[in-house]
């Protein structure tokens, strides 16, 4: 499968969907899956998604907060912790899980806490507000091997926007999973979205 610096946000799927969905778009050509945490039984998603998904895709959590939901996750079976912010006790109890750090950045004073506590990535957030010519100023002075990726605002529509600006992926939640949403047109989001995003950034 190629390989898609996308991270899929389910953001309110339910444990009796999730495969469903996720099959759906590991064939779209996604396979990075996020299950954020303020959705309905969200532990019962994930490990739901490593038992049954878990050879084809990488499997993590969305919104954690605390370092016990680190270790919930770690239990669960997840691989990736993503965050809206920047807290260097989850940061750093992630990567003593074992476990991939993407926490939530907005300012280059967050970004060098975050990189100092050992995150993997950036998570750049709402990307809408910092916009590609803000986070273009900041990775002039952050490390050039810094993987960023771009949520709130990255779509199928503005990808080369991004991708003008060395932007390493995105993550994707409303554009194309919403609570309710019939898995065909999960489908046709992903496949748009896959399509999109091959044309912007090779």
């Amino acid at each position: 499968m190629k390989s898609r610096n996308i991270i899929a946000i389910l953001r309110g799927v339910r444990p009796s969907e999730v495969i469903q969905i996720g099959n759906v778009l590991i064939a779209a050509g996604i396979n990075v899956i996020e299950v954020p945490l303020n959705s309905p039984k969200p532990f019962d998603s994930i490990t739901k998604l490593k038992t049954e998904l878990g050879d084809s895709a990488k499997i993590g959590a969305g919104t954690v907060l605390t370092v016990e939901d680190v270790s919930k996750l770690k239990d669960a079976g997840g691989e990736l912790v993503v965050s809206p912010n920047c807290d260097i006790d989850v940061i750093k109890a992630t990567k003593v899980a074992g476990m991939k750090s993407y926490p939530g950045v907005f300012t280059p004073t967050e970004c060098f806490a975050a990189l100092r506590a050992g995150a993997d990535g950036l998570k750049f957030f709402p990307g809408t507000l910092i916009g590609p010519a803000g986070l273009k100023a900041m990775k002039a002075v952050l490390p050039v091997e810094t993987l960023t990726y771009v949520v709130g605002g990255a779509d199928a529509s503005n990808f080369a926007e991004w991708a003008n600006i060395g932007v390493t992926g995105f993550g994707i939640g409303s554009a194309l999973y919403k609570a309710g949403m019939a898995p065909e047109e999960i489908a046709k989001k992903a496949a748009e979205i896959c399509q999109a995003y091959d044309e912007a950034m090779t």
